[in-house]
């Protein structure tokens, strides 16, 4: 990001990079309540919402600008006079602009659905905080009889056998010739004695366990789907705890499900339904933050109709007002588009916008954008005064999908919003297209009938020196303040710059800071060099030079030049930084200096002065195309070798990117 920026200045354009930070609910909430449980001992329940909000408020005064501090120390040139945050008054006014208008105009509504729901947070999340992890577990192959004939049954072989007592159906396969006879007859659910049908559906897979597949609407979204379709009753058998609930037999409510999973085998064993077990690996969500399984959850949350509001943000990729880069991101943007979900965007949480809808004793809806204005709706339409607000909040994503827009103003026609919208580029990671790229294309396209940003970079991801993801668990994690404070911001930039080729991840290492290291090392001696060989530039018409060497060194300059440039405006930045690194290197420093010493030590003082003064002008040119890259070296460069550089401006962060120069 910062290397578009400066880079786009020196083009002479007015740029602004936009800082700031979204408020990370569930993540913020987290660490403020772990923190007042072991320094003070106390819940946030205990504590009391407003109370626990405060805190909060307190924390992120004093903890909350962690990844701002280390953006500056990376050099990161944002207008920070404009840092923003989620949660900010004017930011916190477009959220609920939005949500009113949203809902007003019918695309967003409260429905029961299947979410992600974390026992341990006690919250709805989204896909991308659950971790999708492969684990060895088992099928358990159980017999269902028959209704009326205790001797047939139909063998299932679920993963999660515990869900059973929510089960509302079996489905086969239609094509299965095995269960054809046995479409339309029922079961007996063991242990709990409910009758369910046998049903046909297209979701059994008749290769998967034993082609028959056990149905629980409210604990599998894709037995959700199949519930749907076929009509069937949605039976919830967990509490928000994760604990069996009153919908379970007799004797079984509060179980801990896994406990419960155990006694379940153990019963069915001994009562002679449990026909074998067999290994099996399986994936199974656990919550990114909590760590805890994720259980399928059947409750009340607060919906987008984001399928309406795809139509527009498709429409405009296709057409290629925004592009991706690289490209084939795109797909991967389509993909998630074609097939989107309506979105869960309550949070059963405290930190975060919370929802600007207030209820009547009889259950009635108001959405407004205050109390008072809900008060007086409901006076007039229901004709009481008595209300309470919802209690969740909105998913972290809801405001941060207003980015674009909110942070310059908007709604208010501000001159930042009629300067600076649409912006121009976005630069992301692959692993929020969906849930950040695509809704901020969304909500910009309804709300100013413009997208956000015409160009979406996305960037690769850094891993360690071996390719794997760095973790704390593996201890493979490189803290890059650890690396600056060791090598420099700007050998850590140049080495994540050279290596950001598209489409293939950084493994980094402490060895290959290091070089880059040495070749900031390389640049400096070449500096001393060109002090030592008062290297002074004054004006010189570059037309005039005669020296083979000199014109050389101009050609390989322009070369260099052109494909830096060209390589920033591809966003291949690993091409720029090794085009810069060679040409630095190999052909200035080991090869054009060495030979400036032959030409010093003749007695042709034309020659010699024509050389000192292209020394001068070749090494203001490297300075200024490597600024966007290694801004604190060159900066300091700048400063302190005033007599030796080709200078424009008392600034390199102001100076013009080099133009091609007209020495032939």
């Amino acid at each position: 990001q910062d290397i578009i920026v400066r880079y786009q200045r020196m083009k002479g354009k007015n740029v602004l990079w936009q800082p700031g930070t979204d408020h990370a609910g569930i993540a913020t909430q987290m660490v403020v309540e772990r923190n007042l449980l072991s320094e003070k001992n106390i819940s946030r329940r205990e504590l009391g919402r407003e109370s626990f909000v405060n805190e909060i408020w307190r924390w992120k005064e004093k903890s909350g600008g962690t990844i701002t501090e280390q953006l500056r120390r990376l050099g990161a040139s944002c207008d920070w006079s404009r840092e923003r945050f989620t949660m900010d008054d004017g930011l916190s006014d477009a959220v609920i602009k939005v949500f009113v208008e949203l809902y007003n105009d019918g695309l967003i509504y409260k429905d029961k659905r299947l979410v992600n729901w974390d026992p341990k947070l006690k919250t709805a999340i989204s896909d991308l905080e659950v971790d999708q992890r492969e684990t060895k577990g088992s099928l358990w192959y159980i017999k269902y009889p028959l209704q009326n004939n205790s001797d047939k049954f139909i063998t299932i072989a679920p993963t999660r056998p515990e869900t059973m007592f929510g089960d509302t159906a079996i489905a086969v396969h239609p094509d299965d010739k095995r269960y054809k006879n046995m479409i339309g007859k029922k079961v007996l659910i063991p242990i709990v004695n409910r009758e369910i049908p046998i049903i046909e559906d297209e979701y059994a897979d008749p290769e998967q366990g034993s082609g028959a597949v056990k149905i629980t609407p409210a604990h599998d979204f894709n037995d959700f789907e199949v519930g749907k379709r076929n009509d069937l009753e949605m039976i919830s058998i967990f509490d928000s705890d994760g604990n069996l609930n009153e919908n379970t037999p007799n004797g079984w409510k509060g179980i801990e499900r896994f406990e419960a999973r155990k006694r379940l085998i153990d019963k069915l064993k001994n009562e002679n339904f449990l026909v074998k077990v067999e290994d099996h690996t399986h994936v199974v969500p656990y919550g990114d933050r909590s760590y805890e399984v994720i259980e399928p959850y059947l409750t009340d949350q607060w919906y987008v109709d984001a399928k309406k509001l795809s139509v527009s943000a498709i429409k405009h990729v296709e057409e290629g007002k925004t592009r991706f880069i690289p490209s084939n991101w795109s797909k991967t943007y389509y993909e998630w588009m074609n097939n989107i979900q309506p979105w869960c965007i309550s949070r059963q949480l405290w930190w975060g916008h919370r929802i600007p809808a207030w209820y009547t004793n009889e259950g009635e809806i108001i959405v407004a954008s205050s109390e008072d204005e809900a008060r007086e709706i409901a006076i007039r339409k229901y004709n009481t005064e008595a209300i309470f607000q919802d209690e969740d909040v909105l998913d972290t994503w809801f405001s941060s999908a207003l980015w674009p827009f909110s942070t310059l103003g908007w709604p208010d026609e501000t001159p930042e919003f009629e300067k600076f919208y649409p912006t121009s580029t976005l630069v992301t990671g692959f692993d929020i297209i969906f849930f950040w790229v695509a809704r901020m294309m969304m909500m910009g396209l309804y709300f100013t009938n413009k997208v956000p940003f015409s160009e979406v970079y996305v960037h690769a991801l850094v891993r360690d020196e071996k390719g794997q993801k760095m973790s704390k668990s593996k201890g493979n994690v490189i803290d890059p303040l650890i690396l600056m404070d060791e090598f420099g911001a700007d050998a850590l930039r140049m080495t994540l710059c050279s290596m950001a080729a598209q489409g293939r991840d950084i493994k980094l290492s402490k060895q290959r800071v290091e070089g880059y290291r040495n070749f900031i090392t390389k640049i400096w001696n070449a500096v001393k060099l060109c002090e030592m060989n008062e290297c002074l530039y004054v004006d010189f018409e570059i037309k005039n030079t005669q020296n083979i060497f000199n014109l050389w060194i101009l050609n390989e300059l322009e070369i260099c030049r052109k494909k830096t440039e060209q390589s920033i405006k591809d966003y291949k930045f690993n091409e720029a930084a090794n085009a810069l690194y060679k040409f630095t290197w190999s052909i200035f420093c080991d090869w054009y200096l060495e030979i400036t010493k032959i030409i010093y030590s003749s007695n042709d003082k034309i020659i010699i002065n024509e050389t000192k003064q292209i020394t001068s002008l070749v090494l203001s040119k490297i300075l200024v195309m490597l600024h966007p890259i290694m801004p604190f070296f060159t900066e300091h460069v700048w400063d302190q070798a005033t007599n030796i550089l080709e200078k424009g401006s008392q600034r390199i962060s102001r100076s013009q990117w080099p133009q091609k120069l007209d020495f032939e």
